[in-house]
């Protein structure tokens, strides 16, 4: 196995003054793709913006080592540089501000360098043509007027230029048609090896089919509930988060 890159230990989260994790303890290899599941409301998204430093998400207890550091006490931006990258639940639009001039500005302040133009647009190009991303849309608002499909393509996009040692993908697969998951699936998988770390949070187990993951933790509560392999994704989509204390749900979307 190898060493952690994110190693979290009785981690406890508070969002306005109330506690939403009581205590998650999770650790991550690099090189591995672990999924996180649960039910809705069970902290699975505050996990992710409290460990890429949302600024609501306050830590109250326990630690976060991320590559050998500390970051509780750390900005954003410098885990960002660090090398953790968060791919949003809900994209945001940014009107005045274009894809290209975002994504060039956001890989030279993670690098610390100016990147020259010339090498920008072949990086860029490469990396859209192997994620099937529009190359008209380079010129357009970030996110603005962009499909749900889009605007997760994009985001995969950005991953792909940064290259994190750790990504958090939170609900990508939310609001994706079935051609749309294949696609960031894929993009996924093409970065996927012994440098990057990943945590790919879910609430059904759609895009585990494309993405298989090496375990996979639940969440419930606050806290982490179980771990275990595939199987167990496979496990809850036949039974739910019933055995778990949740109230009975309706069974997981088909894949197509």
């Amino acid at each position: 196995m190898s060493e952690p890159i994110l190693q979290i230990s009785g981690l406890e989260v508070a969002v306005d003054g109330t506690p939403i994790l009581k205590g998650v303890d999770l650790t991550v290899p690099q090189g591995e793709v672990h999924a996180l599941m649960g039910p809705n409301g069970s902290g699975k998204s505050t996990l992710a913006y409290a460990l890429a430093g949302h600024p609501r998400y306050e830590i109250t207890g326990g630690s976060v080592i991320f590559d050998g550091q500390d970051i509780v006490e750390m900005e954003a931006d410098e885990r960002a540089a660090l090398g953790m990258f968060l791919a949003m639940q809900y994209p945001v639009e940014v009107p005045g501000v274009s894809v290209m001039n975002f994504l060039r500005t956001s890989l030279n302040a993670i690098r610390g360098e100016e990147i020259s133009p010339r090498d920008f647009i072949k990086l860029f190009d490469a990396k859209s043509e192997l994620l099937g991303f529009d190359r008209s849309f380079a010129d357009r608002y970030l996110n603005q007027g962009f499909s749900g499909g889009e605007k997760k393509r994009h985001e995969i996009l950005q991953m792909a230029m940064i290259e994190p040692k750790f990504a958090v993908l939170d609900e990508t697969d939310s609001g994706l048609d079935v051609d749309a998951l294949k696609v960031v699936s894929e993009g996924v998988n093409t970065m996927r090896g012994p440098n990057l770390g990943v945590l790919i949070i879910t609430h059904y187990t759609r895009i585990l089919r494309y993405i298989r993951p090496d375990v996979v933790h639940v969440m419930f509560e606050g806290r982490i509930a179980k771990t275990g392999g595939p199987e167990l994704a496979d496990h809850l989509e036949e039974n739910g988060y019933v055995e778990f204390g949740a109230a009975e749900e309706a069974a997981a979307p088909a894949a197509g």
